[in-house]
């Protein structure tokens, strides 16, 4: 058998199993052509994770022993096994005692997977790179076959996820989830229920009862997938006027429950899958017999007078049996449907039809309401010790993130705070203080100390997670006060806790602070400082502009204005796009005049270039004086990333860029030859068209670098000393390119006309000109798709099938930090010779 292909049948699968006793399918090598993708968690002799890649009809097997990692430098154990059928993707249940593989086996992911370069040439040569699209698991893995002897029994190969937005040091990825992503069980409750898959049949044989049998016995939709939850803004004061609804603020974790049938997911307010964490919770979310719905709410334990307590909270999740409350004031989906577009008080009424009677006895509640009065309702509930309240605009859709639809309205402070160091302690205890900061822009502020509030359990805990987590440095800037900096035991900014607080003080540090426990359900990334905005403010706003998103300092309105139909994108998907973007895309962008096209409206209506100053223009742009053949004219550049996102608010969908920079605009520092094919011409010629153009450029001592232009060609892009000024950069590249057109005249041209361009690659050295533009790397494309202009190595390049391959939807998890390596350091110029060899005029 040819190392690399083991089992490439079905016969080790059939030979292995008995079908008339084990509830597994048998199924056969299928012709399709599918990239399915799922892992299942086998709890047989020993628990493991088995990975599943469909190819060729059949679905490529490896036994992950501690399932997968999301840190890059921790490398999985991988064995190769037997082929699986395609059928196999979906099983969950009980393979019974005495088969092979006997235990129970659960969906933990499932998705699509994309193979980097060609899949068996990948498996024999053991390097399989690829992408991952799953519900858990995303970004760009591969797959590494360990070096052993040709005739070894099984094949171990390592499973390593690759350095992209995707990958983390910190996040245990397995032990933060632990159940189906179909049924929402764990391990021990599909144990429970044997047969070949969990389902309202399995729950009725154990017992289970329905309140609503007639319900249970048509279709079930599917459970809804998470949505970013939406955030209330912090106001000072109770906001006037009609239309807003008031609700009790509760002190717990926000969740989101999908429920459809049997079928619980209980979500964190980031994702994080906890539906095993919360005791009771999900079965009685099952028992309510609703069908494809996705409830917004709040996870609390209450005390004997009926408020919520974190404190008691964070006790509660770490007993087994506990009694958890979930106050549920949201409706995202019903029957299936998306009802984020309904305006609140629909959903509201919605929701409470659904709960029924069950919303008032619990421990699944439906948080009431009252309107307008919000004023009456704030001073009772502070009086009795109560978290606030809750200001919600009744006729608003549902919208993620924080806006101003809803509004936070507290009795007393109490934010989430980073635990940036401790301080040691004179008496028998792990440490005295904690040392909290916030994040202010990038950098952390120091923002004072929190000494009380602990349990002895709590200080073990924390000191215990302090061990893995210390550093030498502070990481806060700016001041700290001398009397904590010179005996602070500095930490790692990973750790979130709730902290209560009388006020802050001038210095921004907190007064009289209690610490109210740990919050694991949020990252540190994502704690800032919480002022509250003056009501007055939001009551002025325009109402469109009430829950317009912020993006880098951006208002984007407007922000599910579809830009690109055909995918769906949205103003705030792309503004958010540029946002993580520019970290790369600002190298080349920033100082150079650019013009936009912009398409207000979306990419299918009326688009147009603009250049100058004009109606419209974001915060973010600055202007350049250039003198022109006549008169002088102020272009736009962008020098930040408020720039870029300032462009999406405007409707920008491209970017395109001069070859100067605005200190030196009469010295290019790029020189760019777009190859541009004819219709007829394949993109394996393009690709061969622009190792020919380097090789051209290499001869005359430029190093260059290849880009998808995202739509048909590439661009070759090589680094320039600004040392000659347009003129010679120009005559370099229209010499470059008629040399090649000259020697290759039936497969070059470079002239613009159409008719001579027919059946060959036009070489547009027009690019290199003073008032022409280049699309920006990075930059998406107003065209179908919603394509972006790509840089890549030589290497990557070989492996691309065409030139629009990355999307908006696609980029950012299969960005590099340096496709161009080397490209700022080179310092390279046009050679005297090299002019000399073109005979051009230095």
């Amino acid at each position: 058998m040819a190392r690399g292909k083991p089992g490439s049948s079905l016969d080790a699968y059939h030979a292995k199993r008995h079908f008339d006793e084990t509830p597994e399918p048998r199924g056969r090598k299928t012709r399709r052509k599918g990239r399915g993708y799922a892992i299942q968690m086998h709890d047989a002799r020993r628990l493991h994770y088995d990975l599943r890649l469909e190819l060729d009809g059949v679905l490529k097997s490896w036994a992950i022993t501690r399932g997968p990692s999301l840190d890059p430098s921790d490398k999985r154990l991988a064995v190769r096994t037997e082929d699986h059928p395609v059928d196999y993707i979906t099983f969950e249940g009980v393979i019974p005692e005495g088969h092979y593989g006997a235990g129970s086996v659960l969906l933990w992911d499932r998705g699509e997977w994309e193979p980097v370069g060609d899949p068996h040439e990948g498996l024999e040569k053991g390097k399989l790179a690829f992408h991952l699209r799953g519900e858990r698991l995303k970004g760009r893995w591969a797959l590494v076959r360990f070096k052993g002897k040709k005739n070894d029994k099984r094949e171990n190969w390592l499973l390593i996820k690759e350095r992209d937005d995707e990958a983390s040091e910190d996040e245990d990825v397995v032990g933060e989830y632990r159940t189906s992503v179909v049924t929402g069980k764990n391990n021990e409750e599909i144990a429970e229920s044997p047969g070949r898959e969990w389902s309202a049949r399995d729950r009725k044989e154990n017992g289970a009862s329905s309140k609503n049998p007639s319900r249970r016995q048509g279709k079930r939709a599917k459970l809804p997938r998470f949505v970013k939850p939406a955030l209330a803004t912090l106001v000072d004061d109770i906001p006037s006027g009609e239309n807003w609804l008031f609700e009790m603020k509760f002190d717990g974790y926000r969740a989101l429950a999908s429920v459809s049938g049997d079928r619980v997911r209980i979500y964190t307010r980031s994702g994080l899958d906890w539906t095993d964490r919360f005791g009771a919770l999900p079965e009685t979310l099952a028992e309510l017999s609703l069908n494809g719905v996705l409830l917004d709410g709040e996870i609390a334990v209450l005390d004997k007078d009926g408020r919520s307590s974190f404190g008691a909270l964070q006790a509660a999740l770490k007993e087994k049996g506990a009694t958890f409350s979930y106050f549920v004031f949201d409706l995202l989906y019903a029957d299936g449907t998306d009802w984020r577009k309904k305006p609140f008080s629909q959903r509201k009424k919605k929701l409470k039809e659904l709960l029924g009677a069950e919303g008032k006895r619990g421990p699944v509640y439906y948080t009431d309401h009252i309107e307008n009065d919000g004023g009456r309702m704030y001073r009772t509930l502070c009086e009795k010790g109560f978290e606030g309240i809750i200001a919600k605009r009744a006729e608003h859709p549902y919208r993620s993130g924080r806006g101003k639809s809803w509004l936070k309205i507290k009795c007393g402070h109490e934010q989430e705070f980073i635990i940036a160091g401790w301080s040691p302690s004179t008496r028998n205890r792990p440490f005295s203080s904690l040392l909290l900061a916030v994040r202010e822009g990038k950098d952390l502020r120091y923002a004072g100390r929190v000494g009380t509030g602990f349990s002895y359990d709590e200080l073990d805990r924390l000191s215990a997670m302090f061990d893995k987590l210390g550093r030498k440095t502070a990481p806060v800037k700016g001041e700290v006060p001398a009397s904590v900096a010179h005996q602070a035991h500095w930490l790692k900014p990973e750790l979130v806790a709730q902290i209560g607080f009388a006020e802050f003080t001038k210095d921004g540090l907190v007064r009289h602070a209690r610490y109210l426990g740990l919050r694991e359900d949020k990252k540190a990334a994502a704690v800032t400082s919480e002022e509250a905005t003056p009501v007055e403010e939001i009551e002025d706003m325009p109402a469109d502009k009430q829950n317009s998103p912020v993006v880098a300092g951006v208002r984007i309105s407007h922000p599910d204005r579809v830009l690109f139909p055909e995918q769906g994108i949205t103003k705030i998907e792309l503004a958010r796009y540029l946002e993580k973007m520019a970290e790369v895309m600002m190298p080349e962008i920033e100082d150079r005049l650019v013009s936009l096209v912009r398409c207000p409206e979306g990419r299918q209506k009326k688009c147009f270039f603009q250049r100058h100053a004009g109606a419209g223009l974001g915060d973010g742009f600055q202007e350049f004086e250039v003198k022109g053949s006549k008169e002088r004219e102020k272009y736009l550049y962008i020098t930040d990333v408020k720039g870029l996102v300032s462009a999406a608010q405007m409707g920008v969908l491209e970017f395109h860029i001069w070859g100067s920079r605005v200190d030196d605009i009469e010295r290019p520092d790029r020189l760019v030859f777009d190859l541009d094919p004819d219709p007829a011409v394949s993109f394996e010629e393009v690709k061969k068209a622009a190792g020919e153009t380097r090789d051209v450029l290499d001869a005359l001592g430029l190093q260059s670098f290849p880009m998808l232009t995202g739509g048909k060609g590439i661009h070759v892009v090589a680094p320039l000393v600004r040392r000659h000024e347009w003129p010679t950069v120009k005559a370099f590249a229209a010499a470059v390119a008629s040399r090649m057109a000259v020697q290759e005249p039936e497969r070059y041209v470079a002239k613009m006309s159409k008719a001579a361009r027919k059946g060959r690659i036009f070489i547009d050295y027009l690019r290199n000109d003073r008032a022409s533009t280049a699309i920006a790397p990075y930059s998406p494309r107003a065209r179908a798709g919603a394509p972006v202009a790509w840089p890549l190595s030589w290497a990557e390049l070989a492996k691309v099938k065409a030139a629009n391959e990355m999307t908006v939807k696609t980029a950012f998890s299969r960005r590099r930090a340096a496709p161009w390596k080397g490209y700022g350091k080179l310092r390279q110029s046009l050679k005297a010779s090299a002019l000399r060899a073109l005979d051009v005029d230095e």
